[in-house]
C-alpha cells in the first residue's frame, strides 16, 4: 500500500469514526491513529475490510491490553463476502454447485477474523445490522467437528444466532471482519 493510499484510507477510517461516535464514546482519534501507526500491517486488512464493502469502523477496546476492535458496520453483510460456505473444507467437500470460496479462507487471507458470538451481539447493540442479510460467526471447534456452523441475523428486532451445516451458503449470507489493533 502506497503513502497516498493509506492516506486516503486513513482519512476514511477517521471520517466514519468521527461520524459514529456513539460506537466508541470514551475514545479519541489520536489514540486510533496512535495505534494504526504502530501497527502497519493492519492497513493491507483494513483496506480489504473497505474494499469489500465492510465499513470497518472502532466497536471495542480491550481493557488489559489497550487493543482496538476494528469490525464491519456496514448496514448488511458485506458484499464483497456473500455467498461462500463456512471453511476451506467445507469447500473442498462440495461436490456440486460450489461457492466462489469460503468465509473463513477470505478472512485468512484479508489478514482477519470472523466475529464471533459475544463481539456480534456487542456489534448489534451499536445499531441495526443484518436486517436482510446473515453473518458467519466464528463457531466453536466442537461444533465445526460435528459439521455445524453459527451465523448471526437481526430480524423482528432482535438479534438471532443459529446454525447451519459449513457446506451451505445463501446470496445474502457473508461475514462481518474483525481486526484487532
Amino acid at each position: 500500500m502506497n503513502k497516498t493510499e493509506l492516506q486516503a484510507l486513513i482519512a476514511v477510517l477517521q471520517a466514519r469514526f468521527e461520524a459514529h461516535s456513539a460506537r466508541h464514546p470514551s475514545l479519541d482519534w489520536a489514540l486510533v491513529l496512535q495505534r494504526l501507526d504502530k501497527n502497519t500491517a493492519a492497513h493491507q486488512a483494513l483496506a480489504q475490510m473497505e474494499a469489500t464493502g465492510g465499513e470497518p469502523d472502532v466497536i471495542l477496546q480491550d481493557s488489559a491490553s489497550g487493543q482496538l476492535l476494528f469490525a464491519d458496520c456496514a448496514a448488511e453483510s458485506p458484499t464483497g463476502r456473500r455467498s461462500l460456505c463456512f471453511d476451506e473444507e467445507a469447500l473442498a467437500a462440495r461436490k456440486e454447485n460450489k461457492p466462489a470460496g469460503s468465509a473463513q479462507g477470505m478472512a485468512d487471507a484479508m489478514g482477519v477474523q470472523l466475529l464471533d458470538e459475544a463481539q456480534y451481539r456487542h456489534l448489534q447493540t451499536l445499531g441495526a445490522f443484518d436486517g436482510k442479510t446473515s453473518s458467519w460467526l466464528a463457531t466453536p471447534d466442537e461444533m465445526r467437528r460435528l459439521g455445524g456452523a453459527l451465523f448471526g441475523d437481526r430480524r423482528y428486532e432482535r438479534v438471532f444466532t443459529y446454525h447451519n451445516g459449513v457446506q451451505s451458503y445463501y446470496a445474502a449470507r457473508g461475514f462481518r471482519a474483525g481486526l484487532w489493533v
